[in-house]
């Protein structure tokens, strides 16, 4: 389960990035205030441990996936 919380958040951090590299407008901070409203800092730090915990998703063996 923890898994696919993590997974979501790095799609919406990666849809995120992407309106931001190409339209430079930035969903996340205009959602909730600007970069620095408190809600906005607890998104993007949300996105950044998804994306520390989403690195054990590579070094994991593939018997997790077999038993499922």
């Amino acid at each position: 389960m923890l898994d696919r919380i993590a997974l979501v958040l790095l799609i919406i951090g990666g849809i995120n990035w992407g309106l931001i590299g190409i339209f430079q407008f930035d969903l996340v901070a205009f959602l909730f205030g600007g970069m620095g409203a408190v809600i906005s800092r607890i998104i993007y730090s949300l996105v950044a441990v998804s994306a520390l915990w989403c690195i054990s998703l590579l070094f994991r063996e593939n018997e997790l996936v077999r038993e499922r």
